[in-house]
């Protein structure tokens, strides 16, 4: 296997990362919508759609920031360009938080309605790190140099950790995990609490074997957002374990 994995139309190659982007949108909304038939939704379909508009729009900011933080030495040769490239998943999910709870918010909804959506955002995240995996080193979600049986070379001639690989299988085990405690009884808005802490934590500890940019003594914008979301559900956090 050679990277990136391209392919080519009308004489021209084009990386897979785009199309697996949009796969990932479309078969998550699907699976969200197909999620929501079967079952009884406490939230009215139009404060629904409002939450929606709010977590893509919260998206949207948040994965632009976090994402241009990723690299503060460039904020001086800031454009509109390299803030529409500019993306993150972290940022997504930060973002898209606070674009909820301030929807919420302004329209009165004050029920947890994160549950719905766990499922369809860890499947829209394996199918985006097809992708973000195809590119190699033509994407920045690749480690260091390693001797680690699953180390890869992604186009550099270097054997790397995989990372977007390793998100890949982590989002496996997760959607097992949920498949598992799909009939625990749980405190509505737990399910897409326990999705956070556990994908936070995950993306705190596997930066440390990325190339990263410290934004704060020695830790990245990733690092920062990951510790922000464990602190925002310490109190989940604290009954998670006493429960145990």
């Amino acid at each position: 296997m050679t990277f990136p994995i391209q392919f080519e139309l009308f004489g021209k190659l084009y990386h897979w990362h785009y199309i697996f982007e949009v796969l990932a949108f479309f078969i998550g909304v699907r699976v969200y919508y197909y999620l929501k038939r079967n079952t009884n939704d406490p939230i009215s379909d139009l404060n629904r759609l409002w939450i929606m508009l709010g977590a893509m729009a919260g998206a949207l900011i948040g994965s632009r920031v976090v994402a241009i933080l990723e690299e503060p030495e460039k904020l001086q040769q800031l454009s509109f360009m390299i803030l529409f490239q500019s993306k993150t998943i972290v940022g997504g999910l930060l973002g898209g938080l606070f674009g909820v709870e301030g929807v919420k918010k302004l329209i009165g909804v004050h029920i947890a309605s994160g549950d719905l959506y766990v499922v369809p955002i860890i499947i829209a995240l394996f199918i985006g790190r097809i992708g973000c995996f195809s590119m190699g080193i033509d994407e920045p979600v690749y480690g260091h140099v390693t001797n680690f049986f699953m180390g890869m070379d992604l186009g550099d001639g270097l054997k790397r950790h995989p990372v977007a690989l390793y998100e890949m299988i982590y989002m496996v085990l997760l959607l097992l995990l949920f498949y598992l405690i799909r009939q625990k009884d749980m405190i509505n808005g737990d399910r897409f609490k326990l999705f956070m802490v556990l994908y936070f934590l995950y993306r705190f500890l596997i930066e440390f074997i990325k190339p990263y940019h410290p934004l704060f003594l020695t830790f990245s914008s990733i690092h920062l957002s990951a510790l922000f979301i464990l602190l925002y559900y310490y109190r989940f956090i604290i009954r998670l374990f006493k429960s145990l």
